[in-house]
């Protein structure tokens, strides 16, 4: 069965909220799918998603 896990750092200098953002990219060549993962910070989400 698989999991869903979402991850959620702080960093304690700033008090920012960082997440990690997981996508999914199609390769023009082959067509296959492949993941880009990125820590974003939480009000950057959106942004990140476009």
């Amino acid at each position: 069965m698989a999991k869903k896990v979402v991850a959620t750092l702080r960093d304690k200098s700033a008090l920012k909220s960082f997440a990690k953002v997981i996508k999914a990219v199609k390769s023009p060549v082959t067509g296959a799918y492949t993941f880009k993962e990125e820590m974003v910070a939480v009000d950057q989400i959106q942004e990140a998603l476009k």
